[in-house]
């Protein structure tokens, strides 16, 4: 069996082929190789296959390695590529040019074949963990818009209210790091539904008492689908999950919690949870306008929202209308 097509690719670039032939010979047994004796050359190569690294050189005629960095990092279809600049440029202007233009190491000549090999490694164990953090949120996302899909028919609740909640958590002076780690969680916070039978999920009408209680298992349903991980993207599902339909007064379940005991990110899923809900069609009901909608929330902070982020939605409404219009139900 051949595995042969499994080992990343790496581009190298420069135009000198006795340099090509000593990459050739320090990576070859351990990569794929593809080589260019030139900028245009190389940006040729990128439209029919994409490296997984590319070490560039940079003294080159025509276009010199500065320039096909830029080119690269100008594309959306190759800006993720981690270029390493090798060549024999070792004034400290040189180097910070290409690490301020997108590169992410620089390699001088003559090379060290053990420290070219163990850069490349380094980088493309980086380019790995990159790519499997990617898939991570990517089936996070996908798992919590098949709940979705079984309530609505349509994923684009869970896109609009995790940028709601985005909106909400930056506004509040959250890093953008865990604003972010909200936006990638939010999706998952109804995943409990899964285990909602449709007689009830799908019913056109009101729910009975006992419908109804039987539905609030969502939320515990979800924390324990969610529950135990190490990741910090399904832990903070996980709390979103068991919270998003606590009240600010206590009076919400699963636990009745109240207040501050309501995590932060538990309390702004709530607010944006809501207010895409209210203003979306259901199966039990037409989407209520927007200013029905934001009279109704206001009419409740203190009650079933934290008041303090009710305030902030009002003022990041125009943000949140917005993300609401480029995420319409089709």
């Amino acid at each position: 069996m051949d595995f042969s097509t499994d080992r990343p690719r790496i581009l190298i670039i420069d135009d000198e082929p006795a340099n090509l032939k000593v990459m050739r010979e320090v990576l070859g047994n351990q990569y794929r190789m593809s080589f260019a004796k030139s900028g245009e050359a190389a940006l040729a190569l990128l439209e029919k296959d994409l490296p997984q690294l590319i070490l560039l050189d940079i003294m080159m005629p025509d276009m010199n390695g500065f320039d096909v960095c830029q080119r690269i990092k100008n594309k959306a279809s190759t800006s993720h590529i981690p270029i390493i600049f090798v060549t024999a440029l070792d004034d400290e202007s040189d180097e910070f040019k290409g690490f301020e233009l997108g590169a992410v190491d620089y390699i001088t000549k003559p090379i060290s074949p053990a420290i070219v090999r163990a850069r490349v490694k380094t980088h493309l164990s980086l380019v790995q963990a990159e790519q499997l953090k990617q898939a991570h949120v990517d089936l996070v996302q996908r798992l919590g818009r098949a709940a979705e899909y079984k309530d609505t028919d349509t994923g684009e609740h869970i896109i609009r209210m995790s940028q709601y909640s985005k909106v909400l958590a930056l506004a509040l002076g959250m890093p953008e790091q865990q604003a972010e780690l909200l936006r990638q969680a939010a999706p998952m916070h109804d995943v409990g539904k899964i285990g909602i039978p449709d007689a009830i999920l799908l019913k056109p009408g009101r729910l009975t008492g006992e419908e109804f209680e039987y539905m609030k298992k969502h939320a515990a349903i979800g924390a324990q689908i969610l529950a135990n991980s190490p990741s910090p993207l399904l832990q903070l599902a996980h709390k979103l999950a068991i919270e998003h339909h606590e009240k600010w007064d206590g009076s919400g379940y699963p636990n009745g919690i109240r207040g501050e005991d309501i995590s932060i990110e538990g309390r702004i899923v709530a607010v944006a949870d809501v207010f895409d809900a209210l203003t979306s069609k259901r199966p039990y009901k037409e989407a209520w306008s927007v200013e029905k909608t934001v009279q109704h929330m206001q009419a409740q902070a203190g009650a079933h929202f934290d008041p303090a982020l009710i305030e902030l939605f009002v003022k990041n409404l125009d943000d949140i209308i917005a993300i609401k219009n480029a995420n319409q139900e089709s």
